[in-house]
């Protein structure tokens, strides 16, 4: 186990991703990826790869639709989590611990695949593409790939948001990663990843080109629907809950106004 491969499962074991993902940010955020990834899948049923698939949220929703779903994370508790929770599920073929780099799926197995964390806990760019490079490997021709990247203005949006811009520490962490898309918390360790890469746009999708991709296209997955005042009482409003996807579905064609962006690759 490498030094970085360490460094994210201690940040998880500070950082609860189960709780993220039912905070209200969390369930809007779950609810319009829900919506993206439904636009992409080609086939139905697919044979969907889940790639640092957190505690499982997605993977458990894409198995109860029908598909053949392989889960997996580098975080030992993350799986054990999922295996506690889905591993009964009918159309969960496969559950365990992989590290993105390093795959030990055949090849052309998916019809889809779901990176969601590799491409932003990576801060070498070598490192990302042996990733997507290990992604193409296991993708099927014409299969379809959906990664998952960090803006390069997200830790910037939420400073000013929550006020962290005033936190001198915090601002130039901030400043740092605008500059160099390096996000560098190992000292701070406060509640985010110690160490990350923040993409800009362009750079995602040379990425995925480089990497022998193409490129369809890049999503926002919010938009600026994440920062409404009292965002956990509008969440629990029916209508004012539709407003927000609708909001987060109208900015889907600015993925940099967005905290997060998907970008969908077809292996050629």
């Amino acid at each position: 186990m490498n030094y970085l491969t360490t460094e994210i499962i201690e940040s998880y074991d500070r950082f609860n991703e189960d709780n993220r993902l039912k905070s209200p940010y969390g369930l809007l955020e779950e609810e319009h990826t829900r919506m993206l990834i439904t636009q992409h899948i080609v086939i139905n049923p697919s044979i969907i790869l889940d790639i640092g698939g957190g505690t499982g949220h997605y993977s458990s929703w894409l198995a109860e639709i029908g598909h053949k779903v392989h889960f997996s994370d580098i975080v030992p508790n993350h799986v054990q989590i999922f295996k506690e929770r889905y591993s009964n599920l009918k159309n969960i073929v496969s559950i365990g611990v992989e590290d993105a780099r390093s795959l030990s799926y055949q090849n052309e197995l998916a019809d889809l695949i779901i990176l969601n964390g590799p491409l932003y806990h990576l801060p070498d760019k070598s490192e990302r593409y042996m990733v997507l490079r290990e992604a193409k490997r296991v993708l099927k021709k014409g299969g379809v790939l959906l990664g998952f990247s960090i803006s390069r203005f997200a830790g910037l949006d939420y400073a000013l948001s929550s006020g962290e811009v005033f936190n001198d520490d915090y601002f130039q962490m901030v400043k740092d990663e605008i500059l160099t898309g390096y996000r560098n918390n190992l000292s701070l360790r406060n509640k985010t990843f110690t160490q990350a890469y923040f993409h800009l746009l362009n750079e995602i999708e040379t990425e995925f080109i480089e990497s022998g991709f193409k490129v369809k296209c890049s999503l926002g997955v919010l938009g600026q629907a994440w920062n409404t005042p009292n965002l956990d009482v509008a969440i629990k409003d029916s209508t004012k809950r539709e407003r927000l996807l609708q909001i987060a579905d109208l900015m889907k064609e600015y993925p940099m106004h967005s905290p997060k962006m998907m970008t969908i690759g077809i292996n050629d």
